[in-house]
């Protein structure tokens, strides 16, 4: 089991089983919510998952026209896990949430087109232009 939680604790997510992906993400928008050259996220199926204590929720169109839901914490302010419409029966959960410097490396990376030139990803990692359904980058 891995437990992932905002920075007071709060609000907390376990999982059951390893990640389906784990994917770096370059869009500006994970950008701007991860305060950082780019957002880190594991995926889950949602059986896979529980979720407790309190959450807000910050709703915005993907690039794929699809709504993605984030959840926070309402204390601290640290986006621990959201959900897509796109694909309602996974749950992503900020990789950093786990506090684990030995958790799995990113299995792919998505939006390369806005990656900060600085980042580089080993060879052996896909690579897409936008998301997972775009060009490949490497």
């Amino acid at each position: 089991m891995r437990t992932a939680q905002c920075a007071c604790g709060q609000l907390t997510v376990r999982v059951d089983a390893e990640p389906a992906a784990v994917v770096a993400c370059s869009c500006l928008e994970c950008q701007r919510k991860s305060g950082s050259a780019f957002g880190l996220g594991a995926y889950f199926a949602k059986g896979e998952v529980s979720v407790s204590g309190d959450s807000r929720t910050y709703s915005r169109t993907a690039s794929s026209g699809h709504l993605m839901h984030n959840h926070f914490c309402p204390v601290c302010g640290a986006t621990v896990y959201w959900t897509m419409d796109r694909d309602p029966e996974r749950i992503g959960v900020s990789v950093g949430a786990f506090a684990d410097p030995d958790f799995l490396a990113p299995t792919r990376s998505v939006f390369d087109l806005s990656k900060h030139a600085w980042v580089k990803f080993p060879d052996d990692v896909p690579g897409f232009s936008e998301g997972r359904d775009s060009a490949r980058t490497r």
